[in-house]
Formats: structure tokens, C-alpha cells, sequence
């Protein structure tokens, strides 16, 4: 299982940059679970379920109907990123993390590639002081990098700095082009994982159902150790 990868996919961070310092503050949302954070969290909407800029926490609403926001015309250089992006995209969404704002160790249920979902990230603005972990291991993501991070796995992240940390996070379906860039990275940690038959199963009957070759790949990736976990149970 793949934690967490440094993707070559590049985009131009300082267009970006600037086309955000251009729209007024008040246009952001809360995230409304304050449960999981303390401080200020702010979320912008680019790309969501029925294209409504309302929709700013897309997991929870279990659609396949995603379409632009009324934001996305205000950032021409994300719209040109997107272009580059030859796998499906559901989500797009900027994630603004105030000064002394603290995401919870949380995870996000079934987000992973090898589930078929990536989520990738990519840092607009950050600081030294933003400390982001997956599970142990402390990540650095700088501006103007991508990275695909397992949210499945648990993670937290804490601004610690006096400048906001912003993300534009996407959610995509994984398919072979992906799959092709997630092969190029130029950093990946993995997980060792333990195997759960049953889940295992239920992944490959997922997969399946899927239809595509690289889903039918993964399919067979994941029977072939299935066995190699029953053979060396029987040894």
C-alpha cells in the first residue's frame, strides 16, 4: 500500500498564487466539522457535486455528478493544471489552514488509490512551520510540488507558522494514466500492510466491477497475493 508519493506533475504556483490573492477573503468557508480542528479552516470550491460552491466537503455527498463552481472562472492557471490531467476529476478545492490552526489525527474511510481514489495535493502557499504527518513521518510539501497522500491512513497537520497554508486539493478516479505517474514518482513510502481476506475479497469484487483494464490489473494484483498469503499460512 502506498502511503504517501512526490508526483512530477508541475503547474504554475506563482499564477496561482496571485490569482488568489485577487478574491476577497470573505468568498472562503468554514469547514463546518469543527469537530476534527481548532483555529480557522477555510475551504473555496472549484469543482464539486452539481457544481455548487456550497459543497465544499464532497465525500459526504456519495456523487458522481461533479461539475465547475462560479470560482473556477477566477483561476484561468487552475483551469490550465486541470487541462493536464488525463485521469477523472471529482473534486477541486483550495484548503486554507490559518496561523495556529490544527487539523486532529483523523482518516478519510476509503480514500486510497489502491481503493480506486487518489487524493492529490498540491501547495500553493505554505511555511517552515506547517508540520503535516502521515501516520509517523512528518512530510515537507513545498510550493509548487504535488503529492499524492493515502488519506485513508491516518494523518494531522498543524500550522505553527504567521502565514495561512493553502492547498488546492483534488479527488480523482484512478485509471492508467495515473497509475502511470504514481510508477514515475520521485519519492514513495509504503506501508507494510496486514492482509484481511475479506476485505481483500471485497476489494477485488470492487474492482471488478469497475470494468477497466487497470482496475481488472489491480484486480489480479491483489488475487495473486491473496494466494502467496494462503500458501505461506499453509507452510
Amino acid at each position: 500500500m502506498i502511503r504517501y508519493a512526490k508526483l512530477p506533475l508541475d503547474f504554475d504556483v506563482k499564477a496561482i498564487q496571485s490569482e488568489l490573492l485577487s478574491l476577497a477573503e470573505a468568498e472562503w468557508q468554514p469547514h463546518f466539522n469543527s469537530y476534527h480542528y481548532t483555529g480557522s479552516w477555510t475551504v473555496l470550491a472549484l469543482r464539486s457535486p452539481d457544481g455548487s460552491s456550497d459543497n465544499i466537503i464532497p465525500e459526504l455527498m456519495q456523487s458522481d455528478d461533479f461539475a465547475e463552481t462560479k470560482y473556477m472562472a477566477y483561476f484561468p492557471s487552475v483551469k490550465k493544471m486541470l487541462a493536464g490531467v488525463k485521469c477523472p476529476i471529482m473534486s477541486v478545492r483550495f484548503l486554507n489552514l490559518k496561523p495556529g490552526a490544527a487539523i486532529k489525527e483523523h482518516q478519510d474511510n476509503e480514500l486510497a488509490f489502491e481503493k480506486g481514489e487518489a487524493r492529490l495535493h498540491f501547495p500553493i502557499f505554505t511555511n517552515p512551520e506547517v508540520e503535516f504527518y502521515a501516520e509517523q513521518d512528518r512530510i515537507i510539501l513545498n510550493e509548487g510540488e504535488c503529492w499524492y497522500l493515502n488519506a485513508n491512513l491516518p494523518h494531522r497537520v498543524a500550522n505553527y507558522g504567521r502565514t495561512d497554508r493553502i492547498h488546492l486539493v483534488m479527488d480523482c478516479t484512478v485509471d492508467d494514466w495515473l497509475t502511470n505517474i504514481m510508477n514515475s514518482a520521485s519519492k514513495i513510502a509504503y506501508k507494510e500492510e496486514v492482509i484481511n481476506e475479506r476485505e481483500l475479497l471485497l476489494m477485488i469484487e470492487n474492482l471488478r466491477s469497475q470494468n477497466t483494464e487497470t482496475a481488472e490489473r489491480m484486480a489480479l494484483a491483489f488475487e495473486q497475493k491473496l494466494k502467496e498469503h494462503n500458501r505461506a499460512g499453509a507452510a
